[in-house]
C-alpha cells in the first residue's frame, strides 16, 4: 500500500469530517462550545461516546495486548459496567442538580477554592498526558507508513494532526463533537468487523471456525486466580470499576458530553445504553487481537512491539483494501478522544481558572477571543507532550495509559468520595499537599511492592490505593460539621 494512497484516503476522510463540522458549528456560541446548548440527543451522545471511550489506544493496543495478557482485560471491562451504574445513579444526578458546566465546580461548593483548583488541575494533568499518549500512537503509525517514505520528520506529522483538531473544534466545541464522534464511531466499528473478515480470508478459515478455535485455546483465558499476580481477577474487576468512575465520571471530557443532553433522565439513558454496548465492543476487539496473533503465528509475522501487530498485518499482509479499512478505523478511533480532550481542557481552564462564566460585563466577543487563546495554548501543550512521548520505550500504550491514570486520577477519586460519603469539612489549604503526596507514596509502594508485600505486584488497583490515601489525608485534616 503506497504512502500516496494512504495520504489520499486521509484527505478524503478529513474533507468529510470538516463538512460535518461546518454544518454543526454554524451560529455556535460559548454555550454551544461548553454544553451544546443542552440540546444533544441522548442516543447520538451514547453512540458517539463509544468511539471517544475506546480511542486509538483500544484500536491498536488492546488487539496487540492479547498475546501478553490473553482475555484478562475483559475482567476489567466487566468492572466498567458497575462503574457506569455508579456514574448514572450518583454522579450524574449531582451534576444536573447543581447545573454544572465544569464538574469540578462541585469541589468549590463542597470544600473551597483550593480543593476546587486542585481537582481541576489534576484533570488538566491527567487529560493532557492521556490524550497526548493516544494521539502519539496514531501519529507514530502515520509516521512509519506514510511520512518516513517522504522524509518528513515526526514533529511535522504531529503538527499537522494537532492543527486539524484545532480547526474542527475551535468554534463548535461539544455541539460539533457530538456529531463528529458519531461519524467516527461508525467507521471505527466497521473497520474492526471488516478486519476480522480480511484475516479470515487471509488464513483461509471461516470466521465462525476462528471464533471457536480461540474460545477453546488458552488465549481466551479471562480469570487469573493467583493473588500475587498483577492481573489477579478481583484486582482487575475492581480496578475496572474505579477506572470508569474516575476516567469517565470524574472526567470533564466524558461528562461534558453527558451534560449536553436535555435533562438527567436522557443523560442516564445515554449512560446505560452506552455501557451495555461497550461490553460487546471490547470483546470484539479482544477477538480481533486473538485473530491477529493467530495470523502472525501462521504467517511468520514478527514485530518489535505489540502495538505494531495490527498495523503491520493490515498494511503489509492483507492487501490494499484491508489497509484502507485499517487506516480509516485508526483515524476514526483517534480523533474522538483528541477532540474531546482539547474541548474539555479548554472548558476547565476557561471556567475553573479564568472564570469566564463569572465575569460581569464580559462580552461574548471577548469571551470567545479568550477561549480561542486557551484552545490554541492547550493544543501547543499537546504537541510538546507528543514529542516527549516519542522518546519513550515500546511498552504497550494502554499499559502506560492506565499507569498514568492510577497516579493522576487517584486524588480526584479521593476528593469526590470524601465529598459524597462524609459530612466532614477538610482543611481546604491542605488539600493540594495531600493530593500531591498520595501519588508520590503510591509510586514508591508500587516500585518496592515485591520486597515490601511478599511478592505482591501492583496493577491497575494502584488507582484505588491512591484514592484511599487521599481520602485518609483529607479525613486527618478535617473537622466534623454539618453541610449548609
Amino acid at each position: 500500500m503506497s504512502p500516496t494512497l494512504i495520504l489520499v484516503i486521509f484527505l478524503v476522510y478529513i474533507i468529510l469530517l470538516f463538512t460535518v463540522t461546518w454544518i454543526t458549528s454554524r451560529k455556535a456560541d460559548s454555550q454551544s462550545f461548553f454544553i451544546g446548548n443542552r440540546k444533544s440527543p441522548w442516543y447520538v451522545v451514547a453512540y458517539g461516546m463509544i468511539g471517544a471511550s475506546l480511542s486509538g489506544v483500544t484500536f491498536m493496543s488492546v488487539p496487540g495486548w492479547v498475546s501478553e495478557t490473553q482475555f484478562s482485560y475483559m475482567v476489567v471491562v466487566m468492572g466498567y459496567l458497575f462503574g457506569y451504574v455508579v456514574i448514572a445513579l450518583i454522579l450524574l444526578p449531582l451534576y444536573y442538580r447543581l447545573k454544572l458546566t465544569s464538574i469540578y465546580s462541585y469541589l468549590d461548593q463542597r470544600f473551597g477554592s483550593w480543593s476546587y483548583k486542585t481537582g481541576a488541575g489534576f484533570f488538566i494533568i491527567s487529560r493532557t498526558l492521556g490524550a497526548s499518549l493516544r494521539m502519539f500512537l496514531v501519529i507514530s503509525v502515520l509516521q512509519v507508513f506514510v511520512f518516513n517514505a517522504w522524509g518528513i520528520p515526526f514533529w511535522v506529522n504531529a503538527m499537522i494532526f494537532i492543527i486539524l483538531i484545532i480547526l474542527y473544534t475551535l468554534k463548535g466545541g461539544i455541539r460539533t463533537i457530538v456529531w463528529t464522534d458519531t461519524l467516527q464511531t461508525t467507521f471505527m466499528l466497521l473497520a474492526v468487523v471488516l478486519s476480522i473478515v480480511f484475516i479470515s480470508k487471509g488464513l483461509g478459515v471461516p470466521v465462525a471456525k476462528l471464533f471457536t478455535d480461540i474460545k477453546e485455546s488458552h488465549v481466551s483465558r479471562m480469570f487469573i486466580t493467583d493473588w500475587h499476580h498483577e492481573r489477579f481477577f478481583l484486582k482487575q474487576f475492581f480496578s475496572g470499576m474505579f477506572i470508569t468512575i474516575t476516567m469517565t465520571g470524574l472526567d470533564q471530557e466524558m461528562m461534558q458530553k453527558n451534560l449536553s443532553c436535555k435533562n438527567l433522565k436522557e443523560a442516564q439513558k445515554n449512560m446505560f445504553t452506552f455501557s451495555g454496548i461497550l461490553i460487546f465492543v471490547n470483546l470484539l476487539f479482544l477477538f480481533l487481537g486473538a485473530f491477529l496473533m493467530l495470523y502472525a503465528q501462521r504467517k511468520g509475522v514478527s514485530v518489535t512491539s505489540s502495538d505494531e501487530l495490527f498495523p503491520t498485518i493490515a498494511l503489509k499482509y492483507l492487501g490494499p483494501t484491508a489497509g484502507i479499512v485499517f487506516l480509516v478505523g485508526l483515524i476514526s478511533a483517534a480523533f474522538p478522544s483528541a477532540d474531546g480532550a482539547l474541548t474539555s481542557l479548554t472548558t476547565v481552564v476557561s471556567i475553573d481558572f479564568l472564570e469566564l462564566n463569572r465575569r460581569e460585563g464580559l462580552s461574548e466577543k471577548t469571551a470567545t477571543r479568550i477561549r480561542y487563546v486557551v484552545h490554541l495554548s492547550i493544543a501547543i501543550l499537546f504537541f510538546i507532550s507528543i514529542l516527549v512521548f516519542s522518546t519513550l520505550n515500546n511498552k504497550a500504550i494502554i499499559d502506560k495509559l492506565f499507569t498514568i491514570a492510577g497516579y493522576t486520577y487517584g486524588p480526584l477519586l479521593g476528593l469526590y468520595s470524601f465529598g459524597l460519603f462524609t459530612r466532614r469539612i477538610p482543611n481546604d489549604k491542605a488539600t493540594p499537599f495531600i493530593a500531591v503526596l498520595s501519588p508520590v507514596i503510591c509510586f514508591f509502594l508500587s516500585k518496592y511492592s515485591v520486597q515490601l508485600f511478599n511478592g505482591y505486584k501492583f496493577g491497575f488497583e494502584l488507582l484505588l490505593l491512591n484514592g484511599l490515601l487521599t481520602f485518609a489525608g483529607l479525613f486527618a485534616f478535617s473537622r466534623n460539621k454539618k453541610l449548609q
